[in-house]
């Protein structure tokens, strides 16, 4: 699959599906950083995780981590736009809302439209008699309660928000202006103050009242917008339309007539979506001719090149695109799948040192661990290969086949070694957490 289709389930994410690429994932830490840091955290212990949804939607669930959905960085007219949501969702992390709205209640809080309103809205749409009688009086009255204190820590966020952009020095435009959308977005939905005690958000308008004034006053205010950063935000967003829109949809968005790189990115997602390899690879030739170096569009002729069947094709630009990306273990996982799929064992010992210094880098990604695995058992190390299937079942939840996998593994390989060391605490660890699952059961 595409680097972006190198996807997994993620539990902490209500199993919404992740897309991972080298590419999105290098943006979102450069131009979130500076957030960070002004957010009093270290932007090494913060991830950004973008949520394969079209919805328009930022949330934190637990830790330091913020979830972005797709739709939100589509629907963005800029890069700061996104650095507005991402600001307030640090608000969330810093302010420890999770854990305040209570377990089980709410298992996200962020900015959302479509999770705004709650079961109330059966009376707001007329049907109040049958409302009246789901909502006792002394249910109705915690209801209230509780939005009235989520309404209060979002109002709180949105300040909060506002703060870590004057501290980073980052104007707020993007942040209100994004506000000023979702108010599009809420008056499409009928969602006004008078239905405000249904919410779990202050209305749009208030909230770009309240946070306004800190922002003008700030000098980051006029302060002219990182054009790196934007330029790079639209590659990425031409990417993602080619990449989730429906090919014909992108193509009808990014027309032949025009040749911009953005386009090109685009098209060449979505013919090889479509199922045009050869029109692909053309698209992502015109690339690679725009900018021989650049290891993004180095990286997507070689996917074009990998998923067309031409392996050994494949890997002059996917080596390149790993040497000029600093070996980008996203990157460098695709590359590791390249050289195994020649099928020629003179390439397995390179796809096994490109595959681990991957899994080094980057342990949360299952797909490395799965070509890993493969590459071992292909040069006859089995044992190797089942601390690889361990550990992507671990990651994965799949306790029963990390422990099975995992002993396998400790009767292979030799004693007090850094991989027996792995395959010992991957043993213990779902170990406890099947015996855990029993004793719920019981």
């Amino acid at each position: 699959m595409a680097a972006l289709a190198c996807a997994f389930t993620a539990q902490t994410a209500q199993a919404q599906s992740i897309l991972r690429d080298a590419e999105t994932e290098s943006l979102l830490n450069d131009m979130t950083a500076p957030l960070i840091t002004a957010a009093g955290l270290r932007p090494s212990d913060v991830k950004v995780v973008l949520v394969n949804d079209d919805s328009i939607n930022a949330f934190v669930a637990g830790g330091q981590i913020v979830y972005v959905h797709s739709g939100t960085l589509q629907a963005a007219k800029t890069a700061n736009e996104v650095q507005g949501v991402i600001a307030h969702e640090l608000g969330h992390i810093t302010g420890g809302h999770v854990s305040l709205s209570g377990r089980g209640f709410q298992e996200a809080t962020g900015i959302s439209i479509l999770s705004m309103v709650l079961g109330l809205a059966a009376m707001a749409a007329g049907a109040g008699e049958a409302g009246a009688g789901v909502l006792a009086a002394g249910q109705q009255a915690a209801i209230g309660k509780y939005l009235a204190f989520s309404r209060q820590q979002e109002a709180s966020t949105d300040a909060a928000g506002a703060k870590y952009l004057n501290a980073a020095g980052i104007s707020g435009k993007g942040y209100v202006n994004f506000f000023k959308t979702m108010q599009q977005l809420e008056y499409r939905y009928g969602i006004t103050r008078k239905v405000e005690f249904m919410l779990d958000h202050p209305v749009s308008s208030e909230r770009v009242a309240a946070i306004s004034e800190t922002l003008e006053s700030s000098p980051a205010w006029n302060k002219p917008l990182n054009q790196d950063w934007e330029e790079r935000f639209k590659r990425v967003q031409a990417k993602l339309d080619g990449y989730l829109l429906p090919p014909a949809q992108a193509l009808q968005k990014y027309p032949e007539t025009m040749q911009t790189s953005y386009a090109h990115y685009a098209r060449a997602y979505a013919y090889h979506r479509g199922g045009y390899p050869q029109k692909a690879e053309a698209e992502a030739d015109a690339l690679v001719a725009s900018k021989p170096t650049d290891p993004y569009f180095l990286e997507i002729k070689g996917q074009i090149l990998l998923e067309a069947g031409k392996p050994q094709e494949a890997l002059g630009p996917l080596r390149a695109a790993t040497d000029g990306s600093r070996n980008n273990p996203l990157i460098a996982t695709t590359f590791g799948h390249a050289l195994i799929a020649t099928e020629d064992k003179a390439n397995y010992d390179e796809a096994k040192r490109v595959l681990r210094t991957a899994v080094a880098r980057d342990d949360q990604n299952p797909f490395a661990w799965y070509q890993l695995g493969t590459v071992y058992e292909r040069t006859g190390d089995p044992a190797r290969a089942a601390l690889a299937t361990a550990e992507r079942a671990s990651m994965t939840g799949d306790h029963r086949t990390a422990a099975v996998s995992a002993r396998y593994a400790l009767a292979g390989i030799p004693k007090n070694t850094p991989d027996w060391i792995r395959a010992q605490d991957i043993a213990m660890t779902s170990g406890n957490s099947l015996d855990n699952d029993k004793k719920k059961r019981k």
